[in-house]
């Protein structure tokens, strides 16, 4: 007898007490379409008795996807549907530094010594690189003040002359333009 291209069925565990209730919660109230996906396929076991091929149609992955999650929920329960941490960059900054930055936005430059005026994105990541001796990126600059409910805009440049006369002919030229 040759292989026939099935792979042995899986079934899921026995669920313990309260299991179908908080797996039909995470179905209904996730934000998250691969939890949803998930709390799905072992429902559709559970309830429908469904196996493995049959709840691939139904979900959209593939058959070994499925398994994969019926092992994970039979050994782990509902925490094994939710994907382990990942490794990454850990976060340079901490909440000491996340408020000094808060601090010195709100100080004008000049008053810490700065040959600037105002600050930019760029220029309050080199203060607090220099300061802390953390370097971050101008984008995570601007992360750390929207949570401070703070936007940095533009400089607005104004022009101007030492020329006494320069308002009436900057007045002259801009309604030679409209018309």
């Amino acid at each position: 007898m040759g292989y026939t291209g099935r792979m042995k069925p899986i079934r899921v565990r026995e669920l313990h007490p309260g299991e179908q209730e908080e797996l039909e919660l995470l179905y209904d109230q996730t934000k998250e379409a691969r939890i949803r996906t998930r709390a799905q396929m072992i429902l559709l076991a559970v309830e429908q008795n469904m196996t493995a091929p049959q709840i691939e149609q139904i979900v959209r992955k593939n058959e070994q996807t499925v398994r994969v999650w019926i092992k994970r929920f039979n050994a782990e329960g509902i925490n094994g549907l939710y994907d382990e941490p990942r490794p990454g960059a850990s976060r340079l900054t901490n909440d000491a530094y996340n408020k000094r930055l808060l601090e010195i936005v709100r100080i004008r430059p000049r008053t810490l010594g700065q040959p600037y005026s105002m600050w930019t994105l760029r220029r309050l990541a080199d203060f607090m690189a220099e300061e802390t001796g953390v370097r971050v990126s101008h984008e995570t600059v601007r992360r750390i003040l929207k949570t401070g409910d703070i936007v940095l805009s533009r400089p607005q440049h104004t022009i101007s002359s030492p020329d006494p006369e320069y308002k009436v002919k900057k007045r002259r030229l801009s309604k030679r333009e409209t018309t």
